[in-house]
């Protein structure tokens, strides 16, 4: 009796087409996401929405968290190309509303859209590369996947800019709309293949409250993020929304996460927990340049594009090493020299040391996330049953998410509470980076690959 043999590479003839539309698909969503930060002045200028400014961004972001955990749990009791094609679909409509939107309000729920089809789409992938791929190729796609989420971060404010200046800012949505189908008919092989392998159900009473669950998590996010715009009740306002969104998100989490158990939970508290950190301080290092240093826009944000190519030069070799280098070892290394490029800029910003050595610093920040990010899914997947890939992958997104946005929104209430540009700001925001980041060397020592 004859076997098919195991693909031996990402671009073997059984895995060619969904590389290489899952890589599109995450290149786009990337793109989107940048884009909409370049152009999002011209589009609340041309369409009077500036008081929905803020929530054209948040309410993408706690859709992003209700899609990631819904489509995770579809995932694991239906196999993943039925959340993948409807993720895809309502990307789309997000897609299509916001681009030919004439008001605002239209905008934002298209931007919702947005969020909930990526959140889904994005969780599908990591369940369509358990069930595809063999476990040995599982480092490199996953490196695969950070490399071109972060490519746009070189062109995709530029292109965006000239799109909207030649064009039209409804262009920068709709020319990704036309990808994004493309990349869709990229999956047909692939999704008839998964559509024929077996199911595993979920446990159908703890998938009754999945949804509910994450509702309230993504209003306690979205509390937080909006908690900066209440003035003296910022703070109140923004520990009360946490305390909600840590309630809800536990049953979201596997078992022993917020303690950091050894094993997967350990790898889902250290990516939470090194995401916090790491985009709490980006957000804020475009700004230091710009006013400590008077750098343009446009010079300011190249220290953006530093930690980028570090991070995706960093995860393409360690795809590359493979299972050469341990899990736990590559993840301990990346952690420390996380650790050091962070530290590195909270010393930079107290000596007022100059953009080209704080770069540096971002440089070594970038590689230990590059290392940090592929191997941390890895070996979520490693320990994750086939009818828990979904909800192991969800919780794995949601912490990004959610521990991101948290983060960020409580920089800017310590920027603020510390006066500022003109007083302690960006100091008091870059010891919350490094507090949160030191936290991740003990969570680090504690991942176990599986055996």
């Amino acid at each position: 009796m004859s076997t098919t043999p195991a693909p031996t590479g990402l671009l073997s003839p059984a895995l060619l087409w969904t590389t290489i539309g899952s890589s599109v698909l995450i290149f786009l969503g990337a793109f989107e996401s940048l884009a909409v930060t370049t152009i999002m002045p011209t589009v609340s200028a041309e369409l009077d929405g500036q008081s929905l400014y803020a929530l054209a961004f948040s309410a993408t972001l706690a859709a992003s968290i209700v899609g990631t955990v819904t489509g995770g749990f579809w995932a694991d009791r239906a196999g993943p190309a039925r959340p993948l094609l409807t993720g895809i679909l309502v990307f789309l409509v997000g897609l299509v509303l916001s681009g030919s939107a004439a008001h605002m309000e239209v905008f934002v729920v298209g931007r919702f859209l947005q969020g909930l089809g990526s959140g889904a789409i994005n969780v599908a992938l990591y369940v369509v590369v358990a069930r595809l791929y063999p476990a040995a190729l599982h480092p490199r796609i996953f490196g695969l996947f950070a490399t071109v989420w972060l490519i746009p971060s070189l062109i995709g404010p530029v292109l965006a800019g000239i799109i909207a200046d030649t064009l039209s800012w409804h262009w920068v949505f709709l020319g990704v709309g036309v990808l994004v189908l493309v990349a869709a008919g990229a999956f047909i092989p692939s999704v008839l293949t998964l559509l024929r392998m077996p199911k595993h159900g979920a446990d159908a009473t703890s998938s009754r409250w999945v949804v509910p669950l994450s509702l309230v998590a993504a209003v306690g996010v979205l509390g937080v993020s909006l908690a900066g715009e209440l003035g003296p009740l910022a703070w109140p306002v923004a520990v009360g929304a946490l305390g909600v969104a840590f309630v809800a998100l536990r049953p979201l989490f596997p078992r022993g996460t917020f303690r950091a158990a050894r094993g997967m939970p350990a790898a889902i508290a250290l990516r939470g927990l090194v995401a916090s950190a790491f985009f709490a301080v980006e957000a804020f290092q475009p700004l230091l340049f710009q006013t400590r240093f008077d750098y343009e826009p446009w010079a300011a944000g190249l220290i953006l594009t530093v930690g980028g190519v570090a991070w995706a030069v960093s995860s393409e070799v360690q795809g590359r090493l493979g299972d050469r280098v341990g899990h736990e070892s590559t993840l301990r290394l990346g952690t420390v020299l996380a650790v050091t490029g962070l530290l590195w800029q909270l010393v930079t910003t107290l000596l007022w040391l100059s953009p080209p050595i704080a770069a540096i610093g971002w440089l070594v920040a970038g590689v230990g996330m590059g290392l940090i990010y592929p191997r941390v899914s890895t070996v979520v997947l490693a320990h994750s049953a086939p009818g828990e890939q979904g909800f192991n992958s969800g919780a794995m997104s949601i912490a990004d998410l959610a521990g991101a946005a948290s983060s960020i929104a409580i920089a800017g209430l310590l920027f603020t509470a510390f006066g500022g540009i003109e007083g302690g700001g960006f100091t008091a925001v870059f010891v919350l980076g490094a507090v949160l980041v030191l936290l991740t060397v003990p969570v680090a020592w504690r991942v176990r690959a599986q055996s």
